[in-house]
């Protein structure tokens, strides 16, 4: 068989069927060209689909011997995904001994490149609607307070009392006779924790957001504007006391 005149002749047909997609890089001692393959929807210099340049080069007694194949340029390609497109070529190549065969690889690689792409498209359509779940949770927990139990709510309360000043002036105010005002008063009545104890105790555990407890020093709850008069009779009219 003359070697190079099979070559020659694959390497016509060749351009004629890849026109403006084959390269020749080298004629001596052998012809070594190279043919760009591209996957559905691909875009240049984006993560749209994927491509690579494939280099073959012929050797001295091909096609009853294997050329040599090399992948080149890849875009959007990991490195495994090189080595199994590599593996399925070479495959192929030595399946394909005694007849001419680089459209056959090129074809081959072709729907590779397009299975391929179908597999990373669904797999980043996964990942993006778990990561999308992901922060839809985070935010939901982040807005639906703290699940406590009636341990935790009374450490938390106790802890919130102290932070607060509220334990420090119940104390202070006992000790020296003082009257508590409006807002003092509700905040350490003890029954208000009672209830919220009983209201645990009835039901599954509840949520709380304590966001709403931190601005209570705005409530006008103060007792300091009580008229001290004891004649005085907020009911009264003008008629009554004449």
């Amino acid at each position: 068989m003359n070697y190079k005149e099979e070559q020659y002749d694959e390497i016509e047909a060749l351009e004629s069927i890849y026109c403006g997609e084959l390269e020749v890089l080298e004629t001596e001692p052998y012809h070594k060209f190279a043919i760009i393959i591209k996957s559905e929807e691909y875009e240049p210099e984006t993560e749209n689909g994927l491509a690579c340049t494939l280099e073959f080069t012929y050797t001295v007694n091909y096609p009853d011997e294997p050329l040599i194949i090399s992948i080149e340029e890849t875009e959007n390609l990991e490195e495994e995904d090189t080595e199994k497109l590599m593996h399925d070529l070479e495959q192929v190549m030595n399946e394909s001994l005694g007849t001419v065969m680089v459209f056959t690889l090129v074809s081959i690689a072709q729907d590779w490149l397009n299975l391929q792409w179908d597999k990373t498209k669904f797999s980043r359509e996964e990942n993006a609607a778990r990561k999308l779940k992901e922060e839809e949770e985070a935010e939901r927990k982040r807005f639906e307070g703290t699940r406590v139990t009636v341990e935790t709510f009374l450490k938390w309360k106790e802890k919130f009392n102290e932070e607060t000043g509220i334990n420090k002036r119940r104390e202070l105010a006992e000790k020296e006779g003082k009257k508590l005002t409006g807002r003092e008063l509700f905040m350490t009545d003890k029954t208000l924790d009672q209830s919220d104890l009983k209201f645990l105790d009835d039901g599954d555990a509840v949520k709380v957001d304590e966001s709403l407890f931190q601005n209570l020093d705005d409530l006008d709850l103060d007792d300091e504007d009580d008229n001290d008069d004891p004649d005085y009779n907020p009911g009264a009219t003008d008629n009554d006391s004449s």
